[in-house]
């Protein structure tokens, strides 16, 4: 492929890369679009420009549409989906009517097929063999796990299409064996491009960014914040010759921005909150236990994800009914007629009673109307009460989360919040 600027005869052309992914599933959303996810990724890595993502149905029409306006606008088209065997399966003709050429049989696919499907002495069916044919002078990228190969196609100057299958373990496979060598042996940039996400809780989007307005107007690194319930992420991408040198320039915004927010700033990349009290309290040989209402149990779940948390978690009680409170908590019920059930006063006997039943070093318990019904005036759907209570630490507080949100979000906050404080506890007895 030619792929200097003077070579390449598209107007007014981006020289980068588009992802395709085809599937009326996607479309449906009956499948989540993981596979552009991680695609975006890999050519951030290799440092290929990447400026669009489309995905189209199954549909012939559509589909060479997009391909021939594809071809036009950048110089690499990577596809997932539509190479299997099926009459949906519509891709490697598709690309090869775009650009009128025919479709030709390989042996060679052929061969791999019959020996796949364990088909030697017998004829192969139509639909099976359909994987064999491709466009006529195409490069295969051999499925070792499945099936339909990938094919890399140059139809036009400047211009080369990358196929995979819609499969993620089979595209994952194709494009580390041999669609990301012949990327590197061939792309348009030997720039790299890396990033680093860090994570921040208990700060809004909005009053973060005007913590850090000089570090946003950036150009290498640029730095953009993302909001998500219940958390902030700030990402620093940085582009140069090396990876070392990529990190070299991450590296000062990232001790920046974490002089700016202190604390707000939990981790980095994929570490979550979780994890991060189960270090803490594995570290200091500490161990928690949760009563929990509104969260359902949402807080241990989190916890009992992390391999080996059996090590600093004890246990819980999701005490829902006002009578578990009582019988398995030790609530006395006149704390409850008193003061409701969604109340500083009863969260703080739920982690007493808990923290000594379990014998446990720490304890969280959490009550609340999580709706979208049960809500009153003075305690309206979104109030959560929480408590904390550890070795030298009692913290009782509660949470306006707002009676718009939906009870899913409600809960997931909820638990968020829990977490972060009993982060931020932990660490104030370090």
């Amino acid at each position: 492929m030619k792929t200097s600027k003077q070579n390449n005869s598209h107007n007014n052309s981006q020289y980068g890369a588009e992802i395709l992914c085809i599937g009326s599933e996607l479309l449906l959303g009956n499948i989540l679009n993981s596979n552009a996810k991680w695609l975006a990724e890999k050519l951030a890595i290799l440092g290929i420009p990447h400026f669009r993502q489309t995905v189209i149905g199954d549909n012939h029409f559509r589909l060479k549409e997009a391909i021939f306006e594809a071809s036009n606008r950048a110089e690499i088209l990577i596809t997932t989906g539509g190479l299997g065997p099926t009459p949906d399966d519509i891709t490697t003709k598709v690309i090869a009517d775009t650009f009128n050429t025919p479709l030709e049989q390989r042996n060679d696919i052929l061969f791999e097929l019959k020996n796949k499907l364990r088909n030697k002495s017998t004829q192969l069916s139509e639909s099976q063999k359909k994987q064999s044919l491709v466009p006529k002078g195409c490069q295969i990228i051999s499925n070792k796990s499945g099936t339909a190969p990938g094919i890399i196609w140059s139809p036009k100057n400047g211009f080369t299409i990358l196929t995979f299958p819609g499969v993620p373990s089979e595209l994952k496979e194709m494009w580390t064996k041999e669609g990301e060598k012949w990327l590197i042996q061939n792309s348009i940039s030997k720039k790299i491009i890396s990033s680093k996400v860090l994570r921040f809780a208990g700060i809004s989007e909005s009053l973060l960014a005007d913590k850090i307005p000089h570090l946003l107007s950036k150009n290498n690194p640029t730095v953009a914040t993302y909001a998500s319930t219940g958390e902030v992420k700030v990402r620093i991408t940085a582009q140069g010759d090396t990876l070392k040198e990529t990190k070299r320039f991450i590296k000062p915004i990232e001790k920046e921005l974490i002089q700016l927010t202190g604390l707000k700033c939990y981790g980095a990349d994929n570490e979550t909150l979780e994890e991060l009290v189960f270090k803490l309290l594995l570290k200091r040989k500490e161990t928690i236990a949760v009563a929990e209402s509104c969260t359902g149990g949402g807080i241990g779940s989190k916890l009992t994800k992390i391999p080996g948390s059996s090590k600093v978690f004890h246990g819980g009680v999701i005490a829902y009914n006002n009578l578990i409170k009582q019988e398995i908590l030790e609530v006395p019920e006149e704390i409850i007629s008193i003061y409701g059930a969604v109340s500083k006063q009863v969260v703080e006997s739920m982690a007493k009673c808990v923290q000594e039943k379990f014998k446990v070093n720490w304890a969280i318990s959490v009550s609340g109307i999580a709706g979208p019904t049960g809500g009153t005036k003075s305690k309206p759907v979104g109030l959560v009460n929480f408590c904390i209570k550890g070795p030298k630490t009692l913290l009782s507080w509660e949470e306006k989360f707002g009676s718009n949100k939906t009870r899913e979000d409600i809960q997931k906050l909820s638990v968020l919040h829990a977490l972060d404080r009993l982060r931020l506890s932990i660490l104030m007895e370090s």
